[in-house]
């Protein structure tokens, strides 16, 4: 395998997820420095706000008051992804299926944000705020996301007839 493919195809992965992560913490900081937890900001009232909720839970709040348990789920879905990404370079086939590597880029990203959220703050700082929906933040969005692309992927997959 080519290894200017295989330096294209990691240059671009951890891009995209440097970029994602930077996104998420970025404004999770500015939400931080700027509001009380708790306090909100209609952007559009009543539609749109940025409010600050500290999230003890997974995405959405569920399950609340979980932190360890999500931490060690985090390293593993981590490590695991970070593994598939890496053999798909190796193999000079990343981006060979744009849809599934996409999806996995998008988990990797939204896992290791709020990841860093649990280990400085014990907790995961969520701040979009549609109303008609939990509070979330970047890294929710990108994990699920994600998730809907890999589902996409695997229902789209070519098999024989």
């Amino acid at each position: 395998m080519p290894i200017q493919r295989r330096k294209k195809q990691a240059l671009i992965s951890f891009v995209s997820i440097f970029a994602i992560l930077v996104l998420d913490q970025s404004l999770k900081s500015l939400v931080r420095l700027k509001l009380a937890v708790g306090e909100s900001i209609p952007l559009i009232n009543n539609i749109f706000h940025i409010t600050y909720v500290s999230n003890t839970g997974a995405a959405f709040g569920l399950f609340k008051n979980s932190a360890v348990i999500f931490i060690i789920i985090s390293v593993v879905a981590i490590v695991f992804i970070a593994g598939l990404i890496l053999r798909s370079i190796k193999r000079a086939e990343f981006m060979a299926d744009p849809i599934f590597d996409s999806g996995l880029i998008l988990i990797i990203s939204g896992a290791i944000g709020n990841l860093i959220d649990r280990l400085k703050f014990g907790y995961v700082i969520d701040f979009i705020d549609v109303r008609i929906w939990p509070v979330f933040n970047i890294a929710d969005t990108s994990i699920t996301i994600g998730t809907l692309l890999l589902i996409l992927s695997y229902v789209c997959q070519k098999r024989p007839a």
